[in-house]
């Protein structure tokens, strides 16, 4: 696992009502690292916040972790 899977993993679920729902995979490319975030529809709204602002500084944080070991990451909401 790396350190921003770990990362965002942390997060979401100390945001999470139900932190045993929470389920992420990583895909990992050469140069990239793709995040799919699976949430219980209750949490959904908790996750993406006011106009999306919870999600961006997730995003935002998981982009920054990523380009110092060298790698764009991708975070999404499935």
């Amino acid at each position: 696992m790396s350190k921003v899977k770990d990362l965002v993993e942390y997060v979401v679920k100390g945001l999470a009502d139900k932190p045993d729902a929470v389920s992420l995979s990583e895909i990992e490319g050469e140069s990239s690292i793709v995040l799919e975030l699976r949430v219980d529809p209750e949490d959904m709204g908790r996750m993406i916040g006011r106009e999306g602002r919870t999600i961006n500084a997730m995003r935002s944080l998981a982009r920054v972790l990523g380009a110092k070991m060298g790698k764009k990451v991708t975070l999404e909401i499935v």
